[in-house]
């Protein structure tokens, strides 16, 4: 499980940074600088997370079906949070109205504080 925690995260935040540098390079020219800075809120979000992805691996007090559970909130989380973020703030590229995909954000946002919640309750939980 922690491999495929430290895979995950490492692809995640790869991905943010090819995000980052398309947005930053690319898409400038294309998007106005709110739909930029929003753009800009997905990969922040989406590189938070995989290094939270990264910090959860080293965790050797969480058990397996806890880190299953948070691995499954923040990868759930990212893509819904994220990537309806990045979808939103290119809609005005495309002609499908993504308006519809509206609701992913904040369900994606609660999933990802679910997780940090998860954490935080396990590791208060243990006993010294």
């Amino acid at each position: 499980m922690k491999r495929r925690i430290v895979l995950t995260g490492a692809f995640i935040g790869m991905i943010a940074i090819i995000l980052g540098a398309f947005g930053a390079h690319l898409l400038k020219k294309y998007l106005s600088v709110e739909e930029l800075n929003t753009f800009e809120v997905g990969v922040r979000y989406q590189m938070y997370h995989a290094m939270f992805l990264l910090f959860l691996s080293t965790r050797k007090e969480i058990a397996e079906k806890t880190l299953k559970t948070i691995y499954s909130l923040v990868v759930a989380g990212v893509l819904l949070f994220s990537g309806s973020i990045y979808l939103l703030a290119t809609k005005s590229l495309t002609v499908f109205d993504f308006k519809i995909i509206v609701f992913a954000t904040p369900l994606g946002g609660f999933l990802l504080i679910f997780a940090w919640a998860l954490l935080f309750l396990t590791i208060l939980r243990r006993k010294s």
